[in-house]
């Protein structure tokens, strides 16, 4: 079932609110003071993960494409995506911003000293690309493949998140080590899949095929 002009715009319009969602809810706890004892925490805590769950809510478009056959669905990982990104710069804006006050030096110190920090940053600096060439300009400019193998740079970007996570948790890793599965069970689908066009391939699943012929003989020579 595919979606028309109309229904997929309703669809996007609705998704756009709900990706909205915890950003205003979290406005909304903090306006009313009730984020806990420690609201910046709260805040950087809930941005960070939202940003892991937007990253692995996007990773799951192809394989749920492959398995429904809806393939408009691939026209909501952009909006997912670009999600996903400004969580993560909401995250490092509450560290920056509300937990170190601007102080470069400090900010500096932990990248190259708490190795949590350090992954969190690679992970953000390496979204970068990916969510200033997600318009269709840039992939006319860089072309398909190029485009492709930039944009597979969120498989890492998914690890080093959950990676960023467990380390932050350290004690209670239960839902670091649930993220983790399913960025483990995600990325092997794919490579499951990409090694089964692999074998294909190779095979000469892809080699077009001689046309059969079928129908009636007609003679049109006379003894």
């Amino acid at each position: 079932m595919t979606p028309g002009k109309t229904s997929l715009s309703a669809i996007k319009a609705a998704l756009f609110l709900l990706c909205l969602t915890p950003a205003f809810l979290l406005w909304r706890g903090l306006e009313a003071d009730s984020l806990g004892a420690n609201p910046i925490e709260a805040l950087t805590r809930s941005t960070g993960e939202w940003t892991l769950r937007f990253l692995l809510i996007t990773l799951t478009v192809t394989p749920l494409r492959k398995l429904t056959g809806w393939h408009w669905i691939l026209r909501l990982r952009r909006m997912l995506g670009l999600f996903a990104f400004a969580y993560a710069t909401a995250h490092l804006a509450t560290y920056v911003w509300l937990d170190q006050f601007f102080d470069w030096e400090a900010i500096a110190r932990d990248i190259l000293k708490r190795p949590f920090i350090t992954v969190g940053f690679a992970a953000l600096v390496l979204m970068a690309p990916l969510a200033a060439t997600s318009s269709n300009f840039a992939i006319r400019r860089l072309g398909g493949r190029r485009w492709q193998a930039l944009h597979r740079a969120i498989y890492p970007i998914a690890l080093l998140g959950c990676v960023h996570f467990w380390w932050l948790v350290k004690k209670d890793v239960t839902w670091p080590l649930v993220y983790t599965v399913i960025a483990v069970v995600l990325l092997g689908l794919r490579g499951w899949w990409r090694e089964q066009e692999r074998r294909k391939q190779l095979a000469g699943g892809y080699l077009p095929q001689e046309p059969k012929f079928e129908g009636k003989v007609i003679k049109i020579f006379a003894r």
